[in-house]
């Protein structure tokens, strides 16, 4: 019997302390998350190995972090989501459904799951308020503010950034809402103009071992320093602190910083050490998809490649910068309208809610009024009224909502033109119905000459304005019938609907004259906006849309390799070598 109870009581013993060392394993593991990949992954796997002993509590919390570390450090989206939806099934406490349900929202931010990410913000924030730890509370308010600034909603990445800050929090808390609160200023042009409040939160963060968190606000201050125009301080800034950020393991931050590093390099003339950064991001892209980081990397390929007069590899790097650009460009379109769309749900779900508890008071006053006179009756008609108005009236602006939505997607938002996907989609179908009719069509594809410069010497505002400008310039000279469209950046593209040849080449000087005219003195700067051409007809080229992209694209790069500001036309047929198409086909020439 007493032998019997000794077992007993060393079990009990062994189960108590297998507890309280996977407590403690669990605490050291929270610290280390945002601080060192390597040991945050040791203690949980310490910890995987006692969960036979573990508490349910315990267990869940050793499945969040488990599914922080699939997200953070492995770059397992899909898992990290499954485990967390998974996790949320299993009712745990309100404080770790929380910072579960914070970390799904970045997961699906991540992932590009943009509208399930909204959904998900929204159902966790009503629930800040109920969670009984601050520090976990605060993390929530980073997660939600962080979501909103990578949603591009920078205001509300903002308000909930100083919601946090304004809540007492821990050191940690103040170091990672420090992140966002930067984030939101610098995009929206309220970061502090001297350097020493952003240098004091480094050190705070630096202070209390937040090596990743100090990393963000670093490279927000190289950021800072790239709109002074202090390059060098930003190139030799960013440089050194890359081993660092390589250590710390966090392939999305360390993205963003060679990508920044390449561009630096580019433009201080280091074209090699622009190339080994460059080439360090493309090596990761699968991780970073549709990023800016992207985007860049290949822009400086395609630089460095003219640099290097290799016109074969800065053809092709130019259009994976293209695709690149084309992608990112199509990720920002996709989170507006996925906060557009979650918007509209919330405001459909709060007048329906709105329309129900009208018809509730309108059945609760149809009952009296079918005990009382006339009078009461005739109420109940005014009544219904209001409420059929108030159902119109919501409907009208769903239709006017869906037609907002409709047209986003159809138009670029900043010139009001065609955007490439809605463009390419109308050409094919003009030309379609031009080789069904037999008639010709025509092809001008334009780029802004220097275009970079403007937006590096006067900002990107006048920058804007330019697009604006010549935009508005070229649709004048478009006819009803014809498709204009901005391809990207500085890039765009006319389909010209029964025009032979010689008809669009004029077409087009008359753009490049009138481009060349436009008068920029209301920007409060003088300087000269000119445009490079290319035109191809579907009397050489067919009625494919690509190959006339593609021979314009040929024209308007002979158009720049000859000085830009020029007319370049495809003629006949061009040999099958790149290198001899640039060099042999025929065009003609209007300048």
């Amino acid at each position: 019997m007493h032998r019997w109870l000794l077992i007993v009581g060393l079990a009990c013993a062994f189960h108590v302390h297998a507890v309280s060392r996977v407590d403690a394993l669990l605490r050291d593991a929270d610290r280390l998350r945002s601080v060192d990949g390597r040991e945050f992954s040791n203690r949980l796997d310490e910890v995987a190995t006692l969960l036979k002993e573990a508490e349910p509590r315990q267990v869940q919390h050793w499945r969040y972090l488990d599914a922080y570390r699939s997200l953070v450090y492995r770059d397992d989206l899909r898992g990290s989501i499954e485990r967390l939806k998974r996790l949320m099934e299993d009712k745990p406490s309100a404080d770790l459904r929380y910072r579960a349900g914070a970390l799904l929202i970045n997961a699906y931010g991540l992932d590009r799951r943009f509208t399930d990410g909204f959904r998900q913000l929204h159902e966790i924030l009503p629930l800040r308020n109920r969670v009984s730890d601050k520090a976990i509370k605060h993390d929530g308010l980073y997660a939600v503010a962080f979501f909103y600034n990578e949603m591009g909603q920078y205001r509300l990445g903002l308000k909930y950034a100083r919601e946090l800050l304004a809540d007492n929090p821990l050191p940690r808390g103040e170091c990672v809402g420090a992140i966002a609160l930067l984030d939101a200023e610098y995009h929206l042009a309220k970061l502090p103009e001297s350097d020493a409040p952003i240098i004091r939160r480094i050190d705070q963060c630096l202070a209390i071992n937040e090596r990743m968190a100090a990393m963000f606000i670093r490279v927000l201050l190289a950021k800072k320093w790239v709109k002074e125009g202090r390059l060098d301080e930003a190139k030799g800034f960013i440089e050194q602190h890359i081993p660092e950020a390589e250590a710390i393991g966090y392939w999305r931050l360390l993205a963003d910083m060679r990508a920044m590093a390449a561009e630096l390099a580019l433009d201080a003339g280091s074209f090699n050490a622009a190339k080994k950064h460059a080439q360090k991001v493309l090596e990761h892209a699968a991780e970073v998809p549709s990023s800016s980081a992207l985007v860049k990397a290949w822009r400086v390929f395609y630089e460095v490649a003219l640099h290097e007069k290799d016109m074969k590899a800065a053809l092709n790097a130019f259009r994976r910068y293209a695709d690149a650009d084309k992608a990112h460009l199509a990720d920002l379109r996709a989170r507006e309208l996925a906060y557009e769309m979650v918007r509209l749900e919330a405001q459909g779900r709060a007048q329906q809610i709105e329309a129900l508890e009208q018809q509730n008071q309108l059945l609760q006053l149809q009952q009296r009024l079918e005990r009382e006179q006339a009078q009461k009756t005739r109420l109940a008609v005014v009544l219904l009224v209001f409420l059929l108005a108030a159902v119109t009236y919501w409907a009208i602006q769903v239709k006017r909502r869906q037609g907002l939505l409709r047209r986003m997607a159809e138009t670029d938002a900043l010139t009001g033109v065609f955007n490439r996907h809605h463009f390419t989609r109308q050409a094919e179908q003009a030309l379609a119905k031009c080789a069904q009719a037999g008639e010709p069509a025509a092809l001008i594809m334009f780029d802004l000459d220097h275009f970079k410069s403007i937006n590096d010497g006067y900002g990107h505002i006048t920058g804007d304005w330019v697009l604006r400008a010549v935009a508005d310039t070229c649709q004048e000279l478009c006819r009803r019938m014809d498709h204009f469209g901005r391809l990207g950046g500085e890039e765009f593209a006319i389909l010209l609907h029964g025009l032979d040849l010689s008809a669009a080449a004029r077409l087009a000087e008359d753009c490049r004259v009138r481009i060349a005219r436009i008068d920029t003195r209301e920007t409060g700067h003088v300087f000269a906006i000119t445009a490079s051409f290319g035109v191809s007809s579907t009397v050489q080229s067919g009625h494919d849309l690509s190959r006339l992209l593609s021979h314009a694209d040929l024209m308007l790069y002979r158009a720049k390799h000859d000085g830009r500001n020029c007319v370049r036309v495809y003629g006949n047929e061009p040999p099958s070598d790149p290198a001899a198409r640039r060099a042999q086909a025929p065009l003609s020439v209007v300048h």
